[in-house]
């Protein structure tokens, strides 16, 4: 797989490789010189984790997107501001990189994915139609890339006025780059004469992908680490004529991952500014926040290198302005800064609008589809500390699929439980009308059902691991609801389990929470060694969030999404009332009195 025509790969690699320019260590202080030396700039413009946003538009509400903090979204208020800034900059160099997380994220994306795949209507992706007006340098693929699938993947890449880049994303067959490594690109400095720079840009992907995607890139795609991918391309860039270095790179900057130790870091942006000679900035995303700048010392060269994170679903736009200047005929950086912009003050670009009109309003016609009526209110604004009917909803629709799906097989006897996460904490089912789009609210991702059987002990480790969600709250303690879990564990990576009772005590320390785990309907303890087949999301039984024992060989998987079944599910029952699926089968004690 490639990520450009074979014609316009030559042709990169054919100007980096015929470039004469001495390579210098990034960021090295000019010589000191008799007379000032003369100076030029760059500008290099960031976004990340756009997420399908194109318009300033929440297709779960119907509405003009908005938030507590008055954030606005989308590639088309990202395009006024870039749009801005090469005014501004007319006749100097600028350029427009993306750190990845395009295709996937709102139900535009999900539409042209899933309801017209690009793959079958040849038609063009609406991420591509935005992205090509506002004409990028080069964008890097991030984990979210590969859900749909390396044909959609291929579709999508080959639509684009531009390259994509993953260099650590290999061929396990051949052992090669599968996308284009790198780019060099030539741009005139302006003024006079007009001086070119060669700006290397350097992708890389999340190793995590093989994890979160196995099903698509098993046995295809294998993911080597991001710090070892930067030592081995940049001195190749910098050999090939690039006078600047910057890394795109999906991934954040704490060093931590969300999986264990069988994959390479998952957020190693920091330790590769520390451990890479001859990098100048490295644009970075993944973790959804906003670094406008933070500077990493290199600990071989004592160069700092420039950091920014834009935030996400186009909230932001990094803006890193460089110095350069030319000692003894090579460039060296002079200075360098950055900071993020924010979209809500400016309107969105027009031509991006247009661009994507006809798909916008498709996808909002598919999302006010009614698929039935509720008797009442479902809401998931308690759903993290209290067991709710709309979260029920989910894991009973998923039960049932399991239960049917293993009907006369050696499974069938055993009792089925199943998993959900509270993924919003603000989605509704009104009383009256549910659309689509509030079920898309309700599970905001794009995940499939698989199944596999836990014995009993497993599904205690199982929730001990998720029970580490809530902060720790003495029996005499005011709970502060808003901040009654630990911050540094996402509402997705929290779980709760139908088909079992138990009791969830946050007075006690982590791993000695689930106090009561019993059959339903009894006070018969779950015994180690009983068998249960658990309704999972693809996800978690990847390995997504680390949980324990759950990732094994399935014994069931029909790549059935998740968020279609409850689509379907209401349908064929015209009625979502909470009595069909509604168990109240499990609470938060303290000291074993019910905090509620």
């Amino acid at each position: 797989m490639t990520t450009s025509s074979g014609a316009s790969r030559r042709q990169v690699l054919a100007v980096a490789a015929a470039a004469a320019t001495a390579p210098l260590i990034a960021g090295a202080p000019a010589e000191a010189a008799s007379k000032p030396s003369k100076t030029w700039d760059l500008t290099v413009l960031g976004t990340s984790d756009t997420h399908g946003n194109v318009y300033n538009w929440d297709y779960y509400r119907d509405a003009e997107f908005d938030d507590s903090k008055h954030n606005d979204v989308g590639v088309a208020k990202l395009a006024t501001l870039v749009n801005q800034i090469r005014a501004e900059r007319k006749g100097k160099a600028t350029l427009v990189l993306d750190a990845g997380d395009t295709i996937q994220g709102t139900p535009l994306a999900t539409y042209y994915a899933k309801q017209e795949p690009i793959t079958e209507t040849g038609a063009t992706h609406p991420m591509a139609n935005a992205m090509n007006v506002l004409k990028y340098d080069a964008v890097t693929l991030g984990n979210h890339e590969f859900n749909y699938g390396l044909p959609l993947l291929a579709t999508w890449i080959g639509q684009l006025g531009f390259p994509a880049l993953a260099a650590n994303a290999i061929n396990e067959k051949t052992g090669k780059p599968a996308f284009l490594p790198y780019v060099i690109k030539e741009v005139a400095l302006g003024g006079y004469d007009s001086p070119t720079l060669k700006v290397g840009i350097l992708g890389l992907t999340n190793p995590g992908v093989a994890i979160w995607d196995k099903a698509n890139v098993e046995g295809r795609l294998v993911f080597a680490d991001m710090v070892a991918t930067a030592a081995k391309w940049v001195p190749v860039m910098r050999e090939r004529g690039a006078d600047l270095v910057i890394i795109s790179a999906h991934g954040g900057d704490s060093g931590t991952s969300s999986y264990g130790p069988e994959l390479p870091n998952e957020n190693p942006v920091a330790l590769i500014a520390e451990q890479v000679p001859g990098i100048d900035a490295i644009l970075f995303g993944h973790a959804h926040n906003e670094v406008p700048q933070k500077f990493v010392t290199n600990k071989a060269t004592g160069v700092q290198v420039l950091t920014s994170e834009p935030s996400k679903w186009g909230q932001r736009l990094t803006r890193m302005d460089f110095t350069v200047t030319k000692v003894k005929g090579r460039w060296q950086v002079v200075s360098k800064s950055a900071t993020t912009l924010n979209t809500n003050t400016v309107v969105e670009d027009p031509a991006v609008l247009a661009a994507v009109r006809g798909q916008h309003d498709t996808t909002v016609g598919y999302v006010n589809q009614v698929v039935a009526q509720s008797t009442e209110e479902l809401s998931t604004v308690e759903s993290r500390y209290k067991d709710t009917p709309i979260l029920d909803f989910i894991n009973h629709v998923q039960a049932e699929v399991v239960s049917k799906a293993l009907a006369g097989t050696a499974y069938a006897g055993l009792p089925v439980l199943s998993q959900a996460s509270p993924f919003s904490r603000t989605a509704v089912f009104p009383a009256g009308d549910v659309r689509i789009r509030d079920v898309a609210g309700l599970y905001v991702f794009d995940n499939t059902l698989e199944a596999v059987v836990m014995t009993g002990a497993e599904v205690k480790a199982y929730l001990e691991y998720s029970a580490k969600y809530f902060k720790t709250w003495a029996a005499g303690d005011t709970i502060d609801l808003p901040n009654i879990n630990d911050p540094n564990v996402p509402d997705y990576n929290y779980d709760v389990i139908s088909g079992l009772e138990y009791d969830i005590d946050i007075a006690k320390p982590v791993g000695q929470r689930i106090t009561r785990l019993v059959l339903p309907g009894t006070d018969t303890p779950v015994a180690a060694d009983a068998q249960f087949v658990v309704a999972v999301n693809n996800y978690r039984r990847s390995g997504g969030g680390n949980f324990p024992g759950i990732v094994k060989t399935q014994v069931y998987n029909q790549q059935q999404e998740i968020r279609q079944l409850l689509i379907d599910w209401a349908q064929a029952k015209g009625e979502i009332r909470p009595g069909d699926f509604f168990v109240d089968n499990w609470k938060l004690v303290r000291d074993g009195v019910p905090v509620f």
